[in-house]
């Protein structure tokens, strides 16, 4: 299908700007096809009225109706075939099969989300049953369960072009709760962008959705994010990016008149802890482990090892002088547009100005783009150093990690009492470096969404018990996940009901409960 640029104001499209955003090709520099327009304030603000009219409709529909709209977008997202992996894998850069598999990650989402929405039990269902003749006052009826919170707005991540995007676990999560969705397309990939959203609009139409259950605008200036997070019909944000895009996103959300949450999954280091006797018995294996998560797709993950630390010994050494070598003669990655890289050069050298920082290796191999070429690096401090500066701790996107060595467990565990928050930590361990260093989990909980042994941070399997998210900077809400099915919650806020007849309740807390969800009843399941 031919590319038209237009931004999907519900069922209509509309190029009411004149601003126009043209995608590069990060492999060579080439602009591809396809002029794509900004949208205006006011397209922005018919997207957000057509999305409230459309919420009004569609937060009454069953489960089993959103289920089968989750699960048709799915099947029109396959049914893009090709065109729509020639199209992001030319507006990222990145590999056919890794594109390949994100889109089989993005319809596994939605089929997820829709077996979640039709079962129903997500509601958290709970009921306590009158006592009329309970003393000394006589206890009411009181029901609860989760309700949809209305309009979403999502914004797509340069990073994920599909599954943290357009049709992404934002959106699904969102409509599966009974949301309404105004996506932001991210200006590298918006051809992309528009091969999903015209899916996501031919699924509703097939499906008999309100208009406006699903909007998408284009913009590259920020004033248009800004626009689409102020409107009052918006009622939650999710964002995939960076810490300054993030909390921008939460700082404009926080002051509107009705603040909403928003939900920003920003930066992390993502601190790989290695141990003496795992270093000791397994030093070749960790190394070429640590390798491989570093530079997998160019370092372009959320949950990428940034940050490597180790007691001091003539092991430790050896391990450094192995993982240098093996980043030194990996291949440059062709990150997925300029910005991306500049960023990483500037973080880099922010970096190696810092007193007693210093750069162990890195590759010196390119690419055809050398504007979206980065070169896998190790650069290492000792703790000392390390807590002598803030900046240090600061996430550095791209295929390196900052290696840190501490003299003893006293200064391991200081380390991370003065770690900010993070996706992920790893503990790499063997035999009784648990019981030599056992206080390590317990502290590292108060710093982490997500704990992992002896495997590796990048990689996130979608499920029910994933948590993608953290403290902050990591997250703007560390209660809450942007993958796996816990992630419906974010879209949802809970409303208690008092002494309704059975006839006026919703299906989940009637007493002959016909949709056979799992209920509380007076506080037991």
């Amino acid at each position: 299908m031919a590319l038209h640029g237009q931004n999907f104001v519900g069922y209509s499209l509309s190029t009411e700007g004149s601003q126009v955003i043209n995608a590069e090709n990060p492999v060579n520099g080439e602009t591809l096809e396809g002029n794509f327009i900004e949208a205006t304030e006011n397209e922005i603000n018919k997207s957000c009225e057509l999305a409230k009219k459309a919420f009004d409709i569609y937060r009454n529909k069953s489960g089993k109706e959103r289920a089968a709209f989750l699960r048709k977008i799915a099947e029109k997202v396959m049914d893009l075939g090709d065109e729509l992996v020639e199209r992001a894998m030319a507006e990222t850069g990145l590999p056919e099969a890794r594109i390949r598999g994100e889109r089989g990650r993005t319809c596994g989402q939605l089929n997820l989300f829709a077996d979640v929405a039709e079962e129903g039990s997500w509601v958290n269902a709970r009921i306590d049953r009158a006592i009329p003749d309970r003393e000394p006052l006589p206890k009411p009826d009181v029901r609860y369960m989760e309700r949809a919170l209305g309009p979403v707005a999502v914004f797509g991540a340069s990073n994920f072009p599909l599954a943290f995007s357009t049709a992404g676990g934002d959106t699904a999560s969102a409509l599966a709760a009974g949301c309404s969705v105004v996506l932001k397309a991210h200006p590298a990939h918006p051809g992309t962008a528009e091969l999903v959203a015209s899916a996501a609009i031919a699924a509703a139409k097939e499906c008999d959705m309100p208009e406006g259950i699903v909007s998408m605008v284009h913009g590259l200036s920020h004033e248009v994010g800004g626009t689409l997070v102020k409107h009052p019909e918006i009622k939650a944000v999710g964002f995939t990016g960076s810490i300054p895009g993030g909390r921008a996103i939460f700082d404009i959300a926080a002051s509107r008149p009705e603040p909403i949450p928003v939900y920003a999954e920003m930066g992390s280091s993502n601190p790989v802890f290695i141990l003496p006797e795992a270093l000791n018995t397994r030093m070749d294996d960790i190394a070429t482990g640590m390798s491989g998560s570093i530079c997998l797709g160019a370092g372009q993950f959320c949950t990428n090892p940034g940050m490597t630390i180790l007691l001091e010994s003539a092991e430790s050494e050896e391990f450094i002088s192995k993982l240098a070598d093996n980043l030194a003669a990996s291949p440059a990655g062709t990150m997925v547009h300029s910005s991306i890289k500049s960023g990483y050069d500037k973080e880099l050298s922010a970096k190696l100005e810092a007193a007693g920082v210093e750069l162990v290796a890195r590759s010196s191999a390119t690419t055809d783009n050398p504007a979206t070429a980065a070169q896998p690096a190790l650069f290492r401090t000792t703790f000392a150093n390390y807590k002598e500066n803030s900046e240090l701790n600061k996430e550095v996107f791209g295929p390196c990690t900052f290696v840190v060595t501490c003299k003893d467990k006293n200064e391991v565990e200081e380390l991370i009492e003065g770690l900010e928050g993070h996706l992920t930590s790893t503990v790499q361990g063997d035999g009784q470096d648990f019981e030599n260093y056992g206080n390590l989990l317990n502290l590292l909980e108060k710093k982490a969404g997500r704990l992992i042994i002896n495997q590796y941070p990048t990689g996130v399997e979608v499920c029910a018990s994933m948590l993608h998210g953290g403290p902050y900077p990591a997250s703007t809400d560390s209660r809450t996940t942007s993958v796996g099915t816990a992630a419906i919650h974010r879209y949802a806020r809970p409303v208690c009901y008092q002494n309704f007849p059975q006839s006026l309740l919703p299906d989940e807390l009637k007493d002959s409960n016909p949709l056979g969800v799992r209920q509380m009843i007076d506080g037991k399941y």
